[in-house]
């Protein structure tokens, strides 16, 4: 029985304990306005810190299902690879006046009569679709931080082609190309 009433004793003591530590004041339990105004501070500094993303050391830029031939943006892509954006749009822009042709070596195109050109045609469609692409992929090696952007891949890849009247299908093509710095491109 002497164990029983101590042991009461106890649990009521450890209990005596517990009302005395919640009716204090502690870091804890103060009330719920201080607490508020304590979230208050914090959240602002929390809303500060930006997460910083990984820095990229490449940009890219797609057109997707463009309407253009899939056999002259392959040659139009090998001409711009390994020059800057500027020097990109600027070579297109002579192809679409016509001072400065397409060379499509494997194919068998006919001389340009006149031009003193073989082998070579003018893809204005193809040069008209491209110009953008390589200017948003200029603005994204802005937006990355690329200093020197250089296209280090510019492909093209036919696209699957919805079916016109008579039974033809329309010509489609996939348009990819990736910047680089050119410290560390590898052309």
């Amino acid at each position: 029985m002497d164990e029983k009433k101590e042991d009461k004793k106890k649990e009521e003591k450890n209990e005596g304990k517990k009302l005395e530590e919640k009716s204090k004041p502690s870091k804890e339990n103060k009330d719920p306005k201080e607490t508020s105004k304590e979230k208050t501070k914090e959240s602002p500094q929390k809303k500060s810190e930006v997460k910083q993303a990984p820095k990229k050391d490449f940009a890219i830029a797609r057109g997707l299902s463009l309407r253009i031939s899939p056999k002259y943006s392959v040659f139009v892509c090998r001409m711009i690879k390994g020059k800057t954006p500027d020097q990109a749009v600027s070579l297109l822009r002579d192809v679409i006046e016509g001072k400065r042709p397409v060379h499509m070596r494997p194919l068998e195109v006919p001389h340009q009569k006149g031009k003193g050109v073989s082998g070579a045609k003018f893809p204005k469609n193809v040069c008209r679709e491209i110009i953008p692409i390589i200017n948003q992929a200029r603005a994204n090696a802005l937006v990355v931080g690329i200093e020197e952007p250089i296209i280090t891949i510019a492909k093209s890849d036919r696209a699957p082609a919805p079916f016109r009247r008579g039974g033809r299908k329309a010509k489609r093509t996939h348009i990819f190309i990736e910047v680089r710095d050119k410290k560390t491109a590898l052309i």
